[in-house]
């Protein structure tokens, strides 16, 4: 396929090769991918100032995205791409290849750097979605952290660089410039940009952001960072969200109350006792999706209510492909159970198989779909069984369908039961708030109802 960049791609393009550390924060669906692969060519083959490219990506991927997109476009199909996964002995035999291009996936990143160390061969290193090396104290940061110095380029994307707070920024940064802008310690940076918050003696839960601390960060990184918004860049067709309500039935009601007020619900052979608040919370949404998982981990079956309005969905779909994430494997287990059309997303042959029309009903879960999976050719259809607290996993999911390529409306349909905490969460993501605090406050309030007697 001829590849013909958008504007702000060439824009993109010519900003990387101009910036040996470069932070590339595109809303998912914008072609990070093919950028990055147009620029790293570039550096390969027409200024020669780069011989062996590393890329990290998520496993899914790693093993599927970056191949198949040098593949889809005519001016890099000469690119390539050897994927560094499996075993020790599949890892080592990649690496050995000869290739332009040597794809990682990021839980291997310390066993990579321990194997090359004060040797490391790679001139160029993209990050795909940099957000997860987000963790200071994380090893994968810890790796890379020590042969960043060795790399010559050094290339970021993601379309959620602050998915929780400002204090994501830094080890992020951190890779790019190290510490130049932010600060080289983590230490450092919470010092001159934030205020300890919540905190128990010498303890702090809580680091808040000064005045005018956040525009004070932007503007330091400003010069190493290009952000752009799909709006105004991109002609895309409309989304369309709503939410499909769930009534349960007076029995699903009784159970769901009954493990809302007394964190305890006593089922045939067995009483489930959630404990903290937020396990209450967890057993609550496993609930409502129809199944409660006791202290072996076994799902036992409450109501069939959401699978019953999944069909009515899937019917109404009139044989349109439509993706369903779940959240519990008890979601996914039922739902095959009651349909069995419906298929794992599993490897790179289901996401191929999807692409070209071949799968009617694709399960994925928000965690193993949420970064840099291109479904978009596949269908223009997401149903969630559930909704999540995590706003970040929310929009990468949704985006795996509504992103550049995608031709049609597409419809995002969420099933949600009435008055339970599947509300709270989809009022924390239109709040578009932390999904650990928005579902704290959710318990703190529904807590302080149950207290005062109300429904």
């Amino acid at each position: 396929m001829k590849y013909t960049p958008h504007p702000y791609q060439e824009y993109c393009i010519d900003y990387l090769l101009s910036h040996p550390a470069a932070g590339l924060f595109l809303k998912p669906g914008m072609g990070k991918t093919s950028v990055a692969l147009t620029a790293a060519d570039r550096l390969l083959y027409d200024t020669f100032e780069a011989t062996r490219v590393l890329v990290i990506a998520p496993l899914r991927v790693a093993e599927d995205t970056w191949s198949r997109e040098s593949e889809k476009w005519d001016h890099l199909r000469h690119l390539r791409v050897s994927r560094v996964l499996g075993d020790v002995k599949e890892r080592r035999a990649a690496l050995r290849a000869d290739a332009d291009i040597y794809c990682i996936n990021r839980e291997n990143v310390d066993w990579l750097v321990k194997l090359y160390g004060t040797d490391w061969p790679f001139d160029l290193v993209i990050v795909d979605e940099l957000s997860s090396f987000r963790n200071p104290s994380a090893r994968r940061f810890r790796a890379l952290r020590k042969v960043r110095p060795l790399v010559k380029y050094l290339w970021g994307l993601t379309g959620t660089p602050r998915p929780r707070s400002l204090l994501d920024l830094w080890a992020q940064v951190y890779l790019l410039d190290r510490g130049e802008r932010l600060g080289r310690t983590f230490t450092e940076y919470k010092r001159n940009y934030f205020s300890p918050g919540r905190r128990n003696g010498y303890v702090i839960y809580e680091w808040v952001p000064r005045p005018g601390a956040e525009d004070e960060i932007y503007g330091r990184i400003s010069d190493i960072c290009i952000s752009l918004e799909t709006k105004g860049n991109l002609q895309m067709p409309e989304l369309v969200e709503t939410v499909r309500p769930v009534k349960l039935s007076p029995e699903a009601r009784s159970l769901y109350d009954s493990m809302e007020r007394e964190a305890l619900l006593k089922l045939v052979g067995t009483v489930i006792d959630a404990g903290s608040a937020a396990a209450v919370n967890g057993k609550l949404l496993q609930i409502a999706g129809g199944a409660v998982y006791d202290e072996d981990h076994v799902a036992h079956e409450l109501h069939t209510e959401k699978l019953d309005v999944l069909e009515d969905v899937l019917e109404e779909a009139a044989g349109e492909p439509v993706l369903v994430a779940y959240r519990y494997q008890h979601e996914r287990d039922r739902i095959k159970a009651r349909f069995p059309q419906a298929v794992q997303l599993k490897d790179r042959e289901t996401i191929a198989a999807w692409n070209r029309g071949e799968i009617p009903l694709l399960l994925v879960h928000p965690a193993g779909a949420g970064h840099g999976l291109n479904l978009q050719d596949g269908g223009h259809i997401i149903v969630w069984f559930g909704p999540i607290y995590d706003l970040e996993l929310w929009e990468q999911t949704r985006d795996r369908l509504y992103r550049q390529g995608q031709r049609y409306t597409t419809s995002m349909i969420t099933l949600v039961v009435e008055g339970t905490v599947e509300e709270d969460a989809m009022r924390s993501l239109a709040a578009k708030a932390d999904g650990q605090t928005a579902m704290m406050e959710a318990i703190k309030a529904r807590i302080k109802r149950l207290e005062d007697g109300v429904a």
